[in-house]
């Protein structure tokens, strides 16, 4: 178990000797350490590595699950991004050594880009950041890319309002997160679905100029040098619209206590244009599904994964209201994190 009491993650004494030799070789030196890093909600097998070089690197694996688990490894997508899209996303994506297949392990070996940097967030790190997030996204804006990679992906955030209007007992089920407050919960979203219903509708209908997309930026997944934003965790990487990254983002940022989300489009703005009817539609399905999936219970081996998602709707929700003109959601505030 790890030290903050949730996902399970092993030691570098527990990943097979074979996996340990095997990234010795595809990195040219001995380990001399693997540090465990914490992070994310998955358990998933990452370090820190000392080399005796005195080089270092990233190791983040994959491994044999018990039976039930509720992780779903997609480390192979990941894989395929870093070996063929590295083009397209340096210098923002760290760079990529090479991997390891042994004993039922996938590992990915990548350039070390540090520690936590980003939280707590602060304006000027939020700043900076958003504008670099920018100027990744600028780089790639209407440019020819991989045919093999989604276009689509963002379109399914466009049907969690209108299945939560179509399946019984979905309103009172989204409505329980709020306890005490959940006939207040009901009453908002039965009055404000048709709103975001049209709203998520329409971005299911953005057309290009699109880029190559993240599609799971947050804190956990970045580091900050300066001026420029490290992102890492790509299997999700897809084309398509640039305000649906930017959505996530800035929801994101104000979830953990940064500046408000339209504080983030501004910075965000002054070095990409953000068209807004695309951009409030992915604010509208962003909350959509974080709606629907925050009540589920949490996935075997995901503990945290809930409170995550409670914490990006009690931040994307009112955002779309503001946007959409709908009142507020000050039920929201009963919603446990």
């Amino acid at each position: 178990m790890s030290r903050t009491g949730v996902e399970a993650k092993p030691s570098w004494q527990e990943v097979p000797r074979p996996v340990r030799i095997e990234a010795e070789r595809v990195l040219g030196a001995r380990i001399v350490r693997g540090a465990r890093v914490y992070g994310g909600y998955a358990p998933s097998a990452t370090f820190r590595l000392v080399l005796a070089d005195g080089r270092r690197a990233f190791f983040k694996g994959a491994y044999p699950l018990a039976e039930g688990s509720g992780v779903r490894w997609v480390l192979h997508r990941e894989e395929r991004v870093y070996r063929r899209l590295g083009p397209y996303m340096r210098p923002w994506a760290p760079a990529y050594h090479g991997s390891v297949r042994s004993e039922g392990w996938h590992a990915l070996l990548l350039e070390d880009l540090g520690g936590e940097s980003v939280l707590p967030w602060t304006a000027s790190k939020a700043r900076r950041a958003t504008r670099s997030y920018a100027e990744f996204h600028r780089t790639t804006y209407g440019r020819r890319l991989p045919a093999w990679l989604e276009r689509d992906q963002h379109a399914a955030f466009a049907r969690f309002w209108s299945a939560i209007a179509r399946e019984d007992g979905s309103v009172p089920r989204v409505a329980a997160i709020a306890g005490r407050r959940r006939a207040a919960a009901a009453a908002w979203i039965e009055g404000a679905l048709p709103t975001l219903r049209r709203a998520e509708r329409s971005l299911a209908r953005a057309r290009e100029p699109f880029v190559l997309m993240h599609f799971d930026t947050r804190s956990d997944n970045v580091r900050l040098e300066r001026d420029l934003l490290r992102i890492f965790d790509w299997p999700f990487a897809s084309v398509g619209p640039h305000e649906f990254d930017l959505a996530a983002f800035a929801q994101s940022i104000t979830s953990e206590g940064g500046p408000a989300p339209d504080a983030v489009v501004d910075w965000y703005a002054d070095v990409l244009t953000v068209r807004r009817p695309v951009l409030v539609g992915s604010v509208a399905g962003i909350a959509g599904y974080f709606a629907d999936r925050a009540p589920r219970p949490s996935p075997p081996g995901l503990p945290r994964l809930r409170s995550v998602q409670r914490r990006q709707l009690k931040a994307s929700l009112p955002w779309a209201a503001r946007l959409l003109g709908l009142p507020d959601p000050e039920w929201i505030a009963a919603v446990p994190d």
